[in-house]
């Protein structure tokens, strides 16, 4: 019997919906004993804050209970379709564990965190559950036709069919080849169930549109700053670098006017070293030019742009590229960037070996560039305050973005990024 289907989106096949199953299942399995122990570790964390041992240990909790968030919010995106905004609200940079962990507390989308652990145990793990057992139970009931109704205990049910007999075991394999014909168009919006649940309590209760307003305002102002500073960079660098050479340079060559008639020899020798300035002060410029925005960018876009980062790594690196057209040159931009800092941390702290970049842009809805940038290092990465991956974090919120990490302790660690987007 096949299991393909026509859809809106064309053909399911058995393997799809297989894949769909196993997907539900590996939730099940994890929602559960994930879900249970973030919520027993928030409880006794929270409980020992008049003692003062909460103090230190509720932030590192809490930012646990973020990360098993932030994987759900990844699969939901990857698995289904459905974006849960990110929004938590940044904290100071120099912030203390007093500072950290009522500053988390505070924070609305801390407690929807914590709202949703006990909705993810139980209902999220039904909901979950019911793509496998839409595939395994059909099963269950073909097998009964084929034999094994002889070996059950009297007055064994199938679904609403009563097991007695060959004609009653025929019914419950009809049964399940409908219920097996129809997992192909059940299947998937049953999983999308599931993320939606998630999206429902994870999600602001002041509506999607008013959340993106205010993280939007939020990380207006970090941009700001950002640009502020990094135009105060470009500054420093010309006045210290280049602008530093070619004032020597110029008074090279006042002196060599100088002694054009009276030290010929030393003449040439001060124009060699002006020479040589200028190479410099060009090479100077060049690097701060390539650090605004790399030519390369502009002239082939961001997979030939990150595909030449790669190339420039200490470390193997991988670079895989799907896309179909260009996003705007903004959204470009802050993706290189972001895997530029990525890959930097990658080197400097994951003591990995080799690394992997996935690029490549989903159409659904008004379209996402999805990065992901994977190395299989120590682990233990997190979204910190003043942490380069917190500002890639604000450098995405800009064009409301979002940034999930996964990075157990051993690795490997997987980040990724979306920006909505549509390519021309």
């Amino acid at each position: 019997m096949s299991m393909d289907t026509e859809s809106g989106n064309g053909r399911t096949t058995a393997r799809e919906v297989a894949t769909t199953a196993a997907r539900g299942l590996a939730l099940a399995l994890v929602s559960l004993p994930g879900a249970v122990l973030c919520f027993v570790l928030s409880a006794v964390s929270v409980a020992l804050i008049p003692v003062g041992v909460g103090i230190v240990t509720t932030p590192w909790v809490l930012t646990g209970v973020r990360a098993f968030a932030d994987r759900r919010r990844l699969l939901a995106a990857r698995w289904g379709g459905v974006r849960i905004p990110r929004a938590y609200r940044p904290l100071p940079k120099d912030a203390g564990p007093w500072a950290r962990t009522f500053g988390m507390l505070a924070d609305p989308a801390t407690w929807r965190d914590l709202r949703w652990l006990p909705v993810d145990m139980t209902a999220g793990f039904l909901t979950a559950l019911l793509p496998a057992v839409l595939v395994l139970y059909p099963l269950e009931g073909l097998t009964i036709a084929a034999g094994l109704w002889r070996v059950l205990p009297d007055g064994y049910w199938y679904g609403f069919v009563p097991v007695t007999g060959q004609a009653s075991a025929l019914a419950a394999g009809a049964l399940g080849a409908v219920l097996l014909a129809s997992a192909p168009r059940l299947t998937p919006p049953l999983l999308r169930g599931h993320f939606r649940l998630a999206r429902a309590v994870l999600g602001s209760p002041q509506g999607e549109l008013a959340e993106r307003v205010r993280v939007l305002t939020e990380t207006r102002q970090v941009a700001v700053d950002a640009s502020a500073a990094e135009l105060r960079r470009i500054e420093r660098d010309l006045h210290d670098g280049a602008q530093a050479r070619l004032v020597a340079m110029g008074m090279d060559l006042g002196t060599v006017e100088m002694l054009l008639d009276k030290d010929p020899a030393k003449a040439r020798e001060l124009l060699a070293q002006a020479r040589r300035s200028s190479a410099d002060a060009l090479a100077e410029l060049r690097d701060l030019v390539r650090g605004i925005h790399p030519p390369v960018l502009a002239e082939r876009g961001l997979g030939d742009a990150v595909r030449a980062l790669a190339l420039r790594m200490p470390l193997a690196t991988e670079v895989t590229v799907d896309l179909d057209g260009r996003a705007e040159a903004p959204v470009e931009s802050a993706a290189y960037f972001a895997v530029s800092e990525l890959l930097a941390n990658a080197v400097k702290h994951a003591d990995a070996d080799r690394i992997w970049i996935d690029l490549h842009h989903v159409a659904e809805g008004a379209g996402v560039l999805r990065v992901t940038v994977t190395d299989n290092g120590r682990g233990g990465a997190a979204v910190e305050p003043g942490s380069g991956l917190a500002g890639v974090e604000r450098r995405l919120g800009t064009f409301d973005g979002v940034l999930a990490v996964s990075s157990p302790a051993g690795g490997p660690t997987m980040v990724t990024l979306e920006i909505p987007c549509a390519l021309s």
